[in-house]
């Protein structure tokens, strides 16, 4: 079954490879770029992983069409895929917690705002992590949590290096104190995992802010960034009017986060299987040697 089929099974005979594959700007078989205003076949678009090919814009993209670009081909198994969020404060604001989670899972296919399993990079086996944005903005709360942490977990004691792709608002705030704990408990496991030695890589993508930004994100061996994708804590405006100062036009922008020593390095989305490949070979991670019969 490839990855796009996995995630169709998981609608109820919705389909979501075109929630998946498709960048999010325009209709139909062409794309205008919202950065240079090229039209361009959107084949070719997907072909280039989603980026523009006059401007190198990174169009949004999400879980399945991330992990397609990241993991060889048939080699993502995903992990803890039944963990289900609740409403443990039965929370309500305008609308009920519980409706809005059910809503977004019908709408996203998704149990919750991250996907987790193992993979392979060049034959190189890897724990990976993917959130999706679409999920209620990528929120962390507990279910977001506690699959993150259990992938750690498992990549310590297999002793894999681990990616975590992260695209987040920050904590889910319809979880009140039990969002904001797995900030602790993921840290906790990384820190764990850095003791054992093995290698860890966050890539931040637009957007990772909030709590997201203020734990893992941060906590890398290597910190990787694509271009342009905003990287912060909290939003320009608080911040402007905190210091009552103007902040530069390419704030809390991943260049400016690498100038200023955050980011180690940023990778363009076309580059980023090629570099992970490197990196990890760099690090002593070696392809899996199959098994004889």
């Amino acid at each position: 079954m490839s990855l796009f089929d996995w995630f169709a099974d998981r609608r109820k005979g919705q389909s979501v490879v075109k929630v998946a594959q498709e960048p999010e700007e325009g209709d139909g078989l062409w794309s205008k770029c919202p950065e240079c205003s090229q039209v361009v076949y959107r084949k070719d678009l997907l072909a280039n992983a989603s980026v523009c090919g006059n401007c190198s814009y990174h169009h949004r993209i999400f879980s399945a069409e991330r992990i397609a670009i990241i993991a060889d081909e048939g080699s993502f198994e995903p992990l803890d895929d039944d963990l289900t969020p609740t409403d443990p404060l039965g929370f309500k604001d305008r609308r009920a917690y519980a409706d809005r989670l059910r809503e977004t899972q019908a709408s996203t296919g998704l149990r919750d705002g991250v996907i987790t399993g193992l993979c392979r990079v060049d034959d190189i086996p890897m724990a990976l992590a993917v959130m999706d944005f679409r999920f209620m903005g990528g929120s962390m709360g507990s279910v977001v949590g506690e699959k993150i942490t259990r992938l750690i977990e498992a990549a310590t004691a297999k002793r894999l290096p681990l990616l975590i792709v992260c695209a987040s608002g920050g904590a889910r705030m319809q979880e009140g104190m039990l969002s904001l704990m797995q900030m602790a408990k993921i840290s906790g496991a990384l820190e764990r995992h850095r003791e054992a030695g093995v290698l860890y890589m966050p890539l931040l993508t637009h957007p990772t802010t909030g709590g997201v930004t203020a734990s893992f994100a941060m906590l890398g061996d290597l910190i990787l960034a694509e271009p342009k994708a905003l990287i912060g804590f909290a939003g320009r405006r608080v911040i402007e009017q905190t210091l009552r100062e103007k902040l530069p036009d390419n704030f809390q922008t991943a260049e400016y986060l690498q100038d200023h020593g955050f980011v180690d390095t940023i990778v363009p989305r076309t580059q980023l299987k090629t570099t992970l490949a490197t990196l990890l070979t760099l690090h002593g991670c070696r392809p899996e040697v199959p098994v004889q019969a």
